[in-house]
């Protein structure tokens, strides 16, 4: 009798042990489907990675004498959902079991879940056998205590995984977080080390997803795709990552500029949600080069911990709190996205550069996501659910069990402060500080009020006096409400006369 095994497009990971023999009693069963296209709007460049990924997974286990079902987007007998194709080739094969790896998005391990249920034959869930903790465990650990911090938790794992630790347990370098140390602008050198990536020319599967009339958004450079899309390709960015980035990464992880778009961040996280590498094997590569002396302690600790800890952390959190927490909304804020979320075209020169960016590479780093898109967003009232599907549909890494924590807990701090311990805003200082978009912008950074002052200025004086109830006893902002208790009435007055008409005029901005 035959079994169906289920892999879906973020699951394209070889080493499973589902693959570590050849039964002809399995098939395996991939699928490019509306349901997945369709639930948000999505970039082009996203669609077009995981299919062309999917379609080089299925051949890779045809090569590895595996059987294989593979149902493209515009195969005839698609019926474009995941259930009823699962039905249909459940009837087709004469299949008495179904298997599936546990899915990463809430919604999916639903509908399987559900679908499960309601089926006559064997439906059986096993681990997709990539994450560093259970879904489970996450809360487990933190159980009663009254606060989750991603440093607690990211001890533990060090601790637990015998990361970064000398021999006798205690943290490498005296330290367990050299984050202090990672916060420096680039200005202009060291250089930014050239993009090794393949280019794809996926143009012709560009034209089959068109004419079967998926909806999209961004630049597809359907000629040129630049995103891994197997194993050994993923591999091979990894280890120029640590070659060419790595020893300058910690310095400038929380710079942005407009010259050098990428700087020396390793673009993996494309490669490590959709399961090509594991994040046990990542930090391997990187703890064993820092240790051999190809990179500072500093950079090594600062991009295990945006692995081992931060993405662990954020799984947690999303598993702990699904469903429901979508829909936080700890601030109210109900203001549509202004209409250059989807053209690029206001006059702030960082926030263009940031969105430009995705729209044109399906990608923007930690810092244009976070203080850039997201700072103005959360100061301007954005609402953070139109946001949330957002940022999922335009990020080429964008899976909801990373996206939805990151948007709704760190960047708009919708949850109240679950996730993270203060929102991340900032006024003008802190982007010239870090980034050189300032000089090249149409707004002054030094003005606070007028015409030609910076957005951010008036909109985060004005944030932080519509917020102090819920906000000035927060320890990490006692700065900037001593500042703003310091102003007179008149200028914080004017401040929010300022605020007012820019949010009223968002789309001219």
């Amino acid at each position: 009798m035959t079994c169906l095994r289920l892999v879906l497009g973020d699951q394209l990971n070889p080493n499973h042990p589902w693959f570590s023999e050849r039964r002809d009693d399995v098939v395996y069963v991939l699928m490019e489907i509306r349901q997945e296209t369709d639930y948000v709007l999505h970039h082009a460049q996203k669609i077009l990675a995981i299919f062309a990924a999917m379609r080089r997974f299925a051949e890779q286990l045809r090569e590895a004498g595996h059987r294989v079902c593979y149902l493209a987007i515009d195969d005839a007998g698609n019926r474009q959902s995941l259930p009823d194709n699962l039905s249909n080739l459940l009837h087709l094969n004469a299949a008495s079991r179904l298997e599936y790896q546990e899915p990463d998005e809430w919604r999916l391990d639903q509908q399987l879940r559900l679908y499960a249920e309601q089926q006559a034959v064997a439906v059986h869930c096993v681990d997709s056998a990539h994450f560093l903790t259970s879904r489970e465990e996450f809360a487990s650990f933190f159980g009663s205590r009254g606060r989750w911090t991603m440093e607690v938790f990211y001890r533990h794992m060090r601790k637990r995984h015998g990361v970064l630790l000398e021999y006798d347990g205690a943290p490498l370098g005296g330290r367990w977080n050299f984050d202090e140390e990672n916060r420096k602008p680039w200005r202009g050198g060291p250089p930014e080390p050239p993009d090794l990536r393949p280019r794809h020319d996926v143009s012709a599967l560009w034209r089959t997803i068109r004419e079967a009339g998926v909806a999209s958004f961004g630049d597809p450079n359907a000629d040129a795709l630049r995103w891994p899309l197997d194993r050994n390709e993923a591999l091979q960015q990894l280890q120029a990552f640590i070659t060419h980035s790595l020893p300058h990464f910690g310095d400038y992880q929380d710079a942005i500029s407009a010259q050098a778009p990428r700087l020396f961040h390793s673009l993996l996280s494309f490669a490590l949600n959709v399961k090509m590498l594991s994040p046990g094997e990542v930090i391997a590569q990187v703890e064993l080069a820092g240790r051999d002396g190809l990179a500072p302690l500093a950079a090594v600790e600062g991009f295990i911990r945006q692995i081992l800890g931060w993405r662990e952390y954020v799984r947690g959190v999303y598993w702990s709190q699904m469903p429901g927490y979508e829909r936080s909304n700890a601030f109210g804020h109900t203001r549509p996205l202004p209409e250059w979320f989807w053209t690029g075209n206001t006059r702030m020169a960082c926030v263009r550069s940031a969105i430009g960016l995705s729209l044109t590479n399906a990608h923007a780093h930690h810092i244009q996501r976070l203080m850039v898109i997201g700072n103005f967003s959360l100061l301007a009232g954005l609402d953070p659910h139109a946001l949330h599907r957002w940022y999922l549909g335009i990020y080429v890494d964008a899976f909801e069990w990373v996206e939805l924590p990151n948007t709704i807990g760190m960047s708009q701090f919708a949850d109240g402060g679950l996730l993270a311990t203060k929102p991340y805003i900032s006024a003008a200082a802190y982007l010239h500080r870090m980034g050189d978009h300032c000089s090249r912008c149409p707004y002054r950074r030094d003005q606070p009020t007028g015409p030609r002052a910076c957005p951010f200025n008036a909109l985060y004086w004005d944030f932080l006096a519509r917020h102090a109830v819920r906000l000035r006893h927060n320890p990490r902002l006692d700065m900037p409400y001593r500042q703003l208790a310091r102003m007179p009435d008149s200028h914080r007055q004017a401040l929010s006369q300022q605020a007012q008409q820019l949010v009223g005029n968002l789309n001219s901005l």
